[in-house]
């Protein structure tokens, strides 16, 4: 069993001081359970900004910082999304997870920068998944975009994983396609997923919210609105073992995983 903490806030651009605050004030409100899973969005600290020289972590890694002071903190795994140095002077959009005594336990790479609003010409892109182990389940970590590309999935699910998380800054006017692709890698893996998106605006985007965690079945079983909030759930490894054992969909898949 593992307690869900899903932060859904508005994010100040570019401003990295203003997000570190915000977060652990709303935290505050809401004190995550030790052992916890503390899910921020995409970018947390800044914004979909291109702007390389505010969003990139300096040499300090103050936004790795942060999030291994929250796990410590809370002694609770942290999940956010950062943006590392990449090749050639360029950025790598990441997810990245710290365990309860602030250790580095996973780094994940988006595999599918945003083309159409400019990423692909900032960040470099990942090529392979990764899993972590949280509260009796296998973790997959994903980034905004690649929701899109079920194949991704549908490896990590292959390689055990049953609860995915997907960080994002999702636009409003496309929050549709964000719910209905939530529910649609649930119900072919057969898995948890958890999508932790950001409201309010920035220059090129608005956004709604609806961070939403989703059951195997693919029904939303929490949903924070359009409202800064934590959203919590309660998730149990057992649910997607016990449907996996009576609908054996993913045992009679015939796919071929596409990464290496």
């Amino acid at each position: 069993m593992v307690k869900i903490y899903a932060v859904q806030f508005d994010l100040a651009w570019e401003d990295k001081a203003a997000n570190f605050a915000k977060v652990r004030a709303l935290l505050a409100v809401a004190p995550p359970a030790p052992g916890a899973l503390i899910v921020l969005p995409e970018m947390f600290a800044t914004g979909f900004s291109m702007n390389l020289a505010v969003t990139r972590q300096r040499a300090d890694h103050e936004d790795e910082t942060f999030l291994a002071s929250l796990a410590r903190e809370h002694r609770a795994h942290v999940l956010g999304g950062v943006v590392s140095p990449g090749e050639n002077a360029l950025g790598r959009n990441e997810a990245v997870v710290f365990s309860p005594d602030g250790t580095l336990l996973t780094r994940y790479v988006k595999i599918h920068p945003f083309s159409l609003g400019g990423e692909a010409a900032g960040h470099t892109a990942g090529t392979d998944i990764a899993t972590f182990a949280c509260g009796g389940f296998t973790v997959a970590p994903f980034v905004c975009y690649d929701l899109r590309f079920p194949e991704i999935f549908r490896a990590a699910a292959r390689r055990g994983a049953n609860l995915f998380t997907v960080i994002a800054l999702w636009p409003a006017k496309r929050q549709q396609h964000w719910l209905t692709l939530l529910q649609a890698r649930a119900i072919e893996n057969q898995a948890f997923v958890i999508g932790v998106n950001r409201i309010g605006s920035e220059p090129q985007f608005s956004y709604a919210g609806r961070s939403v965690v989703v059951d195997p079945h693919g029904v939303i079983i929490a949903d924070a609105g359009e409202q800064e909030r934590v959203l919590t759930a309660a998730l149990d490894a057992e649910t997607v073992l016990a449907w996996r054992r009576d609908f054996p969909a993913l045992r009679d898949a015939r796919w071929r995983d596409p990464l290496p």
